[in-house]
C-alpha cells in the first residue's frame, strides 16, 4: 500500500516547516527482527548506525528525512513479547497474571513513547505494519487507542491509509472498500482523522466528499496518494493538498511554509536526464527488486547526481552459471551485491570474471566482494579451488571464512551448524582506513570513512600476502581490528574495480547521493563513452 512512504512524506514536510522528526515502524510478525527471513518473505533487511536489523522502511525513513534511525526506530511482536518474557521470570510483575492487556500493550506503549522521551524531536511518526483486521495487528492497534487518551487530542492523530480501486470494466472508482476499513478500524475504537487513499488516479471531488460523509473525516482530511513514477514526488503531491497544514492545525502547532527547494532539484534531475547508463546487477533475486531496494534507490541518486537515467538490467546468477557461454547483455557496468546461500554462487563468479576480462566498471558489495577474491584468486593467484568456507567448508584455499575459523592457530575452526544465526553477524557502521593513493582513497577523498555492515564471512588476512603479489591491492581494512574492507584492482589492469566488505547503499540520500555509486555511474558513462569511440 505504500505507508512507509506516505509516513516519511509527511516526516520530510514537516521536517521542512522546521520540525524535528523522527519516524519508527512497529512490525507485526514474531520474529525478532528480520535478519533472519527470506527476501522473497520481506525485501530487504535494512541495517541502522547502530547495528540493528530492521525493516527496509527505516531505509524510505533515513533516505527522505536525512537523519539516522536507531535500534529504537523498528520494533516486532517478537522483541514485544521476548522484552515482557524476560519480565515475567525476573518477577518483575510481582505474580500477577500477565495478558495482552495491559501487559503487552504496556511494553508497546513504552516503545512507542521512548524516541519521544529522548527531547530530540517535536513529531514521532508511527507506523503500524499489517492491515486493520489482522489478528497480528491488535495489540498494536489496542496501544494506540489507549494512547491517544493518554496524550490527549492536541498530542496525537490517526492517520489511515486505505485503497481506492479503479475498475476499468466499468469506469469507475470504488469507494466501498474505504468505508468498509473504517468501519473496521472503528469498530476496535479508532476513528481515523486523516485518510490517505491510494489510487492509480486523482479522485475527484465528488467521490472525496462522499467518502468523508460515511466515514466522518472531513473533506479537506481525505488525501490522494495517486501512483507516481518516483516515490520522490508523493512529499510534492501531499504538499499541494496541505496535509502538513492540517496535521500542524490539529497538533495546534504553528509554523510557516516549508522550504522544499532541495527537493524541487531532485525531482528536476529525475524527470530532465541527460543521458542514461546500463548496469547490469547479477543476482539470484532478479525477479524481486524489493530485495535490493536500498541499492536500487543508491544507483537512482547517483543518476541524479550526474544527471543520468539508470537503467538497471537484472541478470540471473543462477541461470549464467549453468550456462557456459552465457548471452551477455549490453552493459556499461556491473554490480554483484550481497546475498546469502550457495544458490547463483558460481554464476556470480563469472559475471565478475567477464567484467575483469572486458574491463567494465565493477562494483561488488559484501558478497560481491568476497566472490571477486575468490575469482581473482582462482585465476589470477594459482589459487586452485579458492572459494568460501559458506560454500565450500573443506576448500583447500578458503580465503573467505570466518573470523573465528581462520584466525585459529592450526587446523580449520568451522562453525557449528546448530548455532543461531539471528544477530550474530558483524553489524552496523565502523571505521575503514583507506590506503593512500588508491582508487577508494580517490573516490572518497578522505582517509578515515565509516560504513554499515552486515556480514559474518571475512577475508582470510592470512592469503593477504600472495593476492597482493598477484596483483589484488587491499586499500581499505578496518581500523580496529585490521579486516580487509575495500579491495580494487591497479589502474593498469582495470579502469575501475572495486569490492567492498560493507554495504553503502544504506547510506545513500536523493539529495547526497554516496560517493562510491556516484563514482561508479561515472565510470560506467566514461566506458560507455569510450564503446561509442571504439
Amino acid at each position: 500500500m505504500g505507508k512507509g512512504i506516505i509516513s516519511a512524506s509527511l516526516a520530510k514536510l514537516l521536517q521542512a516547516r522546521g520540525y524535528a522528526v523522527t519516524i519508527q515502524k512497529l512490525d507485526p510478525y514474531i520474529n525478532v527482527d528480520p535478519g533472519t527471513l527470506n527476501p522473497y518473505e520481506h525485501g530487504e533487511c535494512y541495517v541502522t548506525e547502530d547495528g540493528a536489523e530492521t525493516d527496509l522502511d527505516l531505509g524510505h525513513y533515513e533516505r527522505f528525512i536525512n537523519l539516522h534511525t536507531t535500534q529504537a526506530n523498528n520494533v516486532t511482536t517478537g522483541r514485544i513479547y521476548q522484552t515482557v518474557i524476560n519480565k515475567e521470570r525476573k518477577g518483575d510483575y510481582l505474580g500477577k497474571t500477565v495478558q495482552v492487556i495491559p501487559h503487552i500493550t504496556d511494553e508497546i506503549k513504552r516503545n512507542i513513547k521512548l524516541l519521544g522521551k529522548k527531547n530530540e524531536y517535536d513529531v514521532v511518526i508511527t507506523e503500524i505494519g499489517g492491515t486493520v483486521g489482522d489478528i497480528e495487528s491488535l495489540p498494536y492497534v489496542e496501544a494506540v487507542r489507549q494512547l491517544k487518551w493518554e496524550l490527549g487530542p492536541t498530542n496525537s492523530l490517526f492517520v489511515h491509509l486505505t485503497l481506492v480501486p479503479y475498475l476499468s470494466a466499468s469506469g469507475e472508482l470504488k469507494t466501498k472498500p474505504t468505508q468498509h476499513s473504517v468501519k473496521e478500524l472503528r469498530s476496535i475504537g479508532i476513528q481515523p482523522d486523516i485518510l490517505i487513499c491510494r489510487c492509480d488516479r486523482d479522485i475527484p471531488d465528488e467521490e472525496r466528499r462522499k467518502i468523508a460523509l460515511f466515514t466522518n473525516v472531513p473533506p479537506q482530511a481525505v488525501i490522494t496518494a495517486r501512483d507516481t513514477r518516483t516515490i520522490y514526488r508523493v512529499p510534492l503531491l501531499l504538499k499541494q493538498q496541505k496535509l502538513d497544514d492540517y496535521v500542524l492545525e490539529r497538533l495546534q502547532l504553528d509554523a510557516p511554509d516549508g522550504d522544499l527547494q532541495e527537493w524541487h532539484k531532485v525531482l528536476d534531475a529525475i524527470d530532465n536526464p541527460q543521458g542514461k547508463v546500463r548496469v547490469g546487477m547479477v543476482g539470484k533475486y532478479t525477479e524481486l527488486t524489493e530485495a535490493y531496494k536500498s541499492l536500487n534507490e543508491a544507483l537512482l541518486h547517483a543518476g541524479i547526481h550526474h544527471r543520468l537515467q539508470i537503467d538497471i538490467v537484472y541478470i540471473d546468477s543462477e541461470a549464467i552459471g549453468e550456462t557456459d557461454n552465457p548471452d551477455w547483455p549490453l552493459v556499461d557496468a556491473i554490480l554483484v551485491p550481497g546475498g546469502f546461500g550457495r544458490r547463483g554462487i558460481e554464476g556470480k563468479i563469472k559475471a565478475i570474471g567477464y567484467a575483469r576480462e572486458h574491463k567494465i566498471p565493477f562494483l561488488g558489495i559484501c558478497l560481491g566482494m568476497q566472490l571477486a577474491v575468490v575469482e581473482y584468486a582462482r585465476h589470477q593467484a594459482q589459487l586452485t579451488d579458492a572459494n568460501s568456507t559458506e560454500f565450500a567448508p573443506a576448500t583447500p584455499h578458503a580465503v573467505i571464512g570466518l573470523v573465528t575459523e581462520w584466525r585459529q592457530d592450526g587446523e580449520l575452526h568451522t562453525r557449528s551448524a546448530n548455532s543461531d544465526k539471528g544477530g550474530s553477524m558483524r553489524l552496523g557502521a565502523q571505521p575503514c582506513l583507506l590506503k593512500a593513493n588508491s582508487l577508494a582513497r580517490h573516490v572518497y577523498g578522505q582517509e578515515v570513512i565509516h560504513e554499515r555492515h552486515r556480514h559474518r564471512y571475512e577475508f582470510n588476512n592470512r592469503y593477504r600476502q600472495p593476492l597482493e603479489q598477484a596483483g589484488l591491492i587491499f586499500s581499505g581494512v578496518a581500523q580496529a581490528d585490521d579486516l580487509a574492507e575495500i579491495i580494487e584492482l591497479p589502474s593498469n589492469q582495470h579502469p575501475w574495480f572495486i569490492g567492498c566488505q560493507f554495504h553503502p547503499e544504506f547510506t545513500s540520500t536523493p539529495r547526497d547521493g554516496h560517493p562510491l555509486f556516484s563514482a561508479f555511474v561515472a565510470a560506467a558513462l566514461t566506458y560507455q563513452q569510450t564503446q561509442e569511440i571504439l
